[in-house]
């Protein structure tokens, strides 16, 4: 996508782009109801400035955050653009182990949805017994609950969890995906969710559930491997994206501002 509006003066063209596509995204997230009032976050690397990256404004709603509300911050918490706002310190502690973790990352997105935190608190976590599941399943970790992450401190375990992983489940907690870009880590989020709501559906049902082979489960999930990189027919997040900010803008446009 190409912004349809100009940086504001003594920005770069390249951090620009990343914060519309970050607005978005925020937007996005809330229009598919997965926002949690001003709880969880999600983040995007400024080009060009791996040492920085974007958050929002703690106390703006996710459906009206705009591409200039966005915060620019260092790996170390300090404040590098213009605002009157401040960041969720947890989101900080998140996001920067995250990027600091994973150079190639450029967007990581936090959730705390029914669906994830109810697969996130069942022992088995999210089980081989959907194709959607399949789809997900071999991109996913685990962290272990480590209470309210506003502790920088936090951030070598987190980051020792994410190893190479483009969704995590933190257990008791809720859901974080990482991407290159910010569409990547926002299609992860998807298929995770319509796993996780999927699992939910079938639990409830309270019938007997039909397995999937161990063998075919091995082989579903070394083939998606495959099929989900760029060697493959579908690269997360490609085709997607350019559709989902079609979609928002017949809907809530505006985040470009």
């Amino acid at each position: 996508m190409n912004s349809r509006t100009k940086p504001p003066a003594g920005m770069g063209a390249g951090e620009w782009q990343a914060r519309v596509d970050l607005a978005a995204c925020y937007r996005l997230v809330d229009m598919h109801g997965w926002s949690d009032l001003l709880g969880t976050h999600i983040s995007a690397r400024v080009p060009g400035e791996p040492d920085h990256f974007l958050l929002n404004p703690y106390g703006n709603l996710w459906d009206e955050m705009c591409a200039s509300d966005l915060i620019k911050v260092d790996m170390d918490g300090n404040v590098k653009s213009e605002t009157n706002g401040y960041v969720n310190p947890a989101g900080f502690t998140i996001h920067s182990a995250i990027l600091m973790a994973r150079p190639e990352v450029n967007c990581a997105m936090h959730t705390h949805t029914p669906a994830g935190v109810g697969v996130a608190t069942q022992k088995g976590g999210l089980l081989p017994i959907t194709q959607h599941a399949l789809h997900v399943l071999a991109h996913l970790g685990y962290a272990e609950y480590g209470g309210f992450e506003t502790d920088p401190a936090e951030r070598d375990r987190i980051a020792a969890a994410i190893e190479d992983h483009n969704v995590l489940v933190l257990k008791n907690h809720g859901l974080i995906t990482a991407g290159r870009s910010v569409g990547e880590a926002f299609v992860w989020m998807y298929r995770a969710e319509r796993a996780c709501k999927m699992q939910l559906a079938i639990q409830q049902a309270g019938a007997e559930i039909e397995p999937i082979d161990t063998a075919l489960v091995e082989k579903s999930l070394a083939l998606n491997k495959e099929l989900n990189s760029d060697k493959g027919h579908r690269p997360i997040g490609k085709n997607e994206w350019p559709a989902l900010l079609r979609k928002l803008d017949r809907v809530n446009p505006g985040y470009d501002q």
